[in-house]
């Protein structure tokens, strides 16, 4: 049995929160399960809106859909959610320039099929937390060159600029991610506000502690909020074969 839980926290700075997140443990579409989170960005409310519109094209994208593969209709669904923001940025007052992130996953029996622009995360947690997504990201690509340790990337004061977003151009690349899932893992989805505040052992360390999805999808959130909470702050955890 699956079995999930997603919170979403404005963060002791923001006046806002533009992350939105998706939960459903039943099918959406072709799709047997769906989570989501996506961390809007954009003056006044355009960041809000444009999580909220990615997170509802997406949806209607899949239940539209017939005869693909799972990575066909999430690629798919965002893309068609990039061009319905890219189209309102274009015609919409205070709108111009908005984008979101995104992070989706669906959990395919032994395979978690991950899709991600920008630098919302994907990890999977048991003994050990990997991170499954790669962060579009200036400080990303910095580590991949060479130039930046991995261990200063968390604190570079150009930690948030992001290479890549949902509603920016007319067309985008997706990456997509598919790997084995086994009992005991736990999978989060998260926007940078949680990832920006704590390091990924005090993240795994929650995880794996006692309590409900909820229990300690809360935990997180407070530790980050603890740590500053200088962003809005997502989590979504996903436990694929819990005990019934």
């Amino acid at each position: 049995m699956i079995d999930s839980y997603g919170v979403t926290d404005k963060g002791r700075r923001r006046q806002l929160n533009q992350d939105r997140v998706f939960v459903s443990d039943g099918p959406v579409g072709i799709l047997p399960n769906l989570y989501i989170v996506a961390d809007g960005m954009g003056g006044h409310n355009a960041g809000e809106l444009a999580s909220a519109i990615c997170v509802r094209v997406i949806q209607e994208e899949l239940k539209s859909m017939k005869g693909v593969s799972p990575e066909v209709a999430m690629e798919t669904a965002i893309k068609a959610a990039n061009m319905a923001i890219w189209q309102q940025a274009q015609t919409r007052e205070g709108c111009r320039g908005m984008g979101t992130t995104v992070v989706a996953c669906t959990c395919l029996g032994d395979d978690l099929l991950v899709a991600n622009v920008g630098d919302s995360r994907a990890y999977i947690c048991s003994d050990v937390i990997q991170q499954v997504s790669v962060d579009h990201s200036l400080v990303e690509e910095m580590v991949q060159m060479g130039g930046l340790e991995r261990s200063k990337a968390r604190n570079h004061p150009d930690k948030n600029i992001i290479t890549r977003a949902v509603g920016a151009m007319a067309e985008i690349d997706v990456d997509l991610f598919r790997v084995s899932i086994g009992q005991g893992d736990v999978i989060m989805l998260c926007s940078d506000g949680m990832t920006n505040m704590a390091d990924d052992e005090d993240i795994k360390d929650v995880i794996c502690s006692e309590g409900t999805l909820r229990d300690r999808a809360h935990r997180l959130v407070d530790m980050a909020n603890e740590n500053g909470g200088r962003d809005n702050i997502s989590v979504v955890l996903i436990e694929p074969f819990a005990e019934q």
